[in-house]
């Protein structure tokens, strides 16, 4: 009995040895493909038959055992049975494994910059410092019963009442502002205003910085859930050299303040941050629609992907955005050439990390939503004519964001230490308009690009501290449109186009905006400026994977606040009033190495 049980035994074995192996090998070229016992689940399924198998027989020959004497050879085929159960069951983990990893597929890339940076501050006067001054006459004003003689008059009365002073500007309101202003005849504010000026005067000076280098880290993950759907994502971590705080002291540009939209495309920290992260469901119920939602593919759009060497990095059109947002995507490809989107995303959420449980309802804002459309009219190997129009519904004065503020912008006092603090938008302003057209062309060993894009603000009447749509503080907002146009060239040489020579300009008016917060331009966002821009770059592979970029970039502005919606658009050649300094003249060397993994 014994003999024949171990018989049994052993054949039992060798028909499972006969089924891993066949599950491990795949077929050569030419045999049939494999079936579905080739897959984990089956495998695992197998597995367990066998080890019950194996369970069975071990009692039974533990039954036999303790009958007769047991024979020399039991224990080492009970051993060599263990081991071979043990090899299987680690086959089918690593098969699973090997599947898993299988479904996703990792690339990345790593760029290093340095850049040298030579501005230029026009001749102005200092805005915050005049608000100041402006709240310190409310102040001294019932004081003294009449208005201040000078600015030595009002700083005195303000020395000689100083907690007084103190407790007036913490109570202080905007709208309280706005009346205290509104109490001076306009005679009375033009002699006060030309009483203030003067000692607000701020010279031209230079902004230089010698070396300024960065690092970034791109990684991108795609994975195939099924046949018609799929997942994309993209971390980022981008940083100065030698700074790692994520947060900048405010200066005026919309870039150095920390909000949802910039955190991946301006240098912030050493932090890994999501850039992207979105599903999209392919040929529903096999029509030719398509459904996507998550961080949206909202950066590096046409035609901004030539100067980078890189193929079309986003949906929109990088003319009009360049900014990250959360968002939904419905598509419907009409034909292989053509693609039309509608899509929909949240710019500022009032609802949460607002506190609007401390405030009544007539006081919390609207949420800040994008509605637009996304249309690949004829798109090829060489052509590509795209169409976007953008809706921003209830833009605020702001996105919630961290930064430190050098200047308290209702009253215009010094804030006393670098505090970062929370920015939360304290109205909503009205709406956005965005449309544009966009041409890029290979043409020979040539590529070519143009794009034509209108802007237009629809105030609903408020204004803030900040201003309100292309308006100051203490004006009425009018309705105001501006345009912006874009176009380059870019020459390939050689039949392997590794090495590239390309040239750009841009011309902004003086009441363009954009949403292009996000683009990965140190000094700031090109396509904003309400001025001139040139820009010319070579670029050259070094081999597939390693790419070298020289680039020279000058920026001639014309009207302040270029890249804000807020406050109204100033010519920088007429000593204007700036609430914080900008250039009117800016350019950067840029010398750049990229690996592709």
């Amino acid at each position: 009995m014994h003999k024949l049980a171990l018989i049994v035994l052993l054949a039992l074995l060798a028909s499972s040895v006969v089924v891993v192996s066949a599950a491990d090998n795949p077929p050569a070229s030419g045999a049939p493909a494999a079936t579905a016992a080739d897959t984990p689940d089956q495998l695992r399924l197998e597995l367990e038959a066998l080890k019950k198998t194996v369970a069975a027989l071990e009692a039974r020959l533990a039954a036999t055992e303790r009958q007769a004497p047991p024979k020399t050879e039991t224990a080492p085929a009970a051993a060599e049975l263990s081991v071979d159960v043990k090899e299987l069951d680690k086959r089918v983990s690593s098969t699973e494994r090997e599947q898993s990893l299988d479904r996703i597929h990792f690339t990345g890339d790593y760029r290093f910059e340095a850049h040298t940076i030579r501005g230029n501050v026009p001749a102005h006067y200092d805005g915050m410092q005049f608000q100041n001054l402006v709240v310190k006459t409310m102040f001294a004003t019932p004081i003294l019963g009449r208005p201040p003689a000078s600015v030595t008059e009002i700083n005195n009365t303000v020395a000689s009442h100083y907690s007084d002073y103190q407790y007036f500007a913490n109570n202080l309101t905007f709208d309280r502002l706005k009346q205290g202003m509104a109490s001076f005849p306009p005679a009375m504010q033009q002699q006060l205003f030309g009483m203030l000026m003067p000692s607000t005067y701020v010279p031209a000076y230079s902004d230089n910085t010698d070396s300024l280098f960065t690092n970034r880290l791109r990684l991108k993950f795609d994975a195939k859930i099924s046949d018609n759907m799929s997942f994309t994502g993209r971390l980022s971590m981008y940083k100065v050299f030698g700074d790692s705080t994520g947060v900048q002291t405010f200066n005026g540009q919309p870039t150095s303040l920390n909000i949802d939209g910039t955190t991946t495309g301006v240098p912030n920290s050493d932090q890994i941050r999501v850039d992207r992260a979105y599903f999209s469901w392919n040929n529903i119920g096999g029509s030719k629609a398509y459904l996507s939602i998550g961080r949206r593919p909202s950066t590096g759009g046409p035609p901004l992907n030539f100067r980078q060497d890189e193929a079309r990095g986003g949906t929109p059109s990088g003319a009009l955005i360049d900014y990250q947002f959360d968002g939904v995507t419905a598509g419907y490809r009409f034909t292989e050439n053509m693609v039309w989107r509608l899509c929909w995303g949240v710019g500022y959420q009032s609802g949460f990390g607002n506190a609007n449980i401390l405030k009544m309802p007539s006081d919390r804002l609207k949420d800040t939503h994008f509605l637009g459309a996304n249309l690949d009219l004829f798109e090829s190997e060489k052509t590509l004519l795209q169409f976007t129009y953008a809706h921003a519904f209830n833009v605020a004065d702001g996105f919630n964001g961290l930064m430190v503020l050098p200047n308290n912008p209702l009253t215009g006092e010094v804030v006393g230490a670098p505090v970062v603090m929370r920015y939360t938008p304290s109205a909503n302003l009205g709406g956005i308009h965005l449309a544009g057209l966009n041409l890029t062309r290979k043409a020979g060993p040539a590529d070519l690009y143009a794009s034509a894009n209108f802007s237009a603000t629809r105030p609903n009447g408020l204004t803030t501290p900040f201003g309100g749509l292309m308006s100051d503080p203490f004006e009425v907002p009018k309705d105001h449109s501006g345009y912006m146009f874009y176009g380059g060239l870019r020459y390939n040489f050689g039949s392997d186009e590794r090495t590239k020579v390309g040239f750009e300009f841009n011309h902004g008016s003086q009441y363009w905006f954009n949403f292009a917060q996000a683009s990965d331009d140190i000094v700031a966002p090109k396509t904003n400026t309400r001025g001139n821009v040139f820009e010319g770059y070579f670029t050259h592979r070094i081999n597939s994977r390693f790419i070298l970029k020289a680039a020279y970039i000058q920026y001639m502005y014309d009207y302040s606040g270029s890249g804000w919606h807020v406050g109204a658009p100033k010519k920088l050649d007429q000593m204007p009033m700036l609430g914080f300094p900008t250039y009117d003249q800016a350019k950067m060397f840029t010398f750049g190495l990229v690996t592709r993994f």
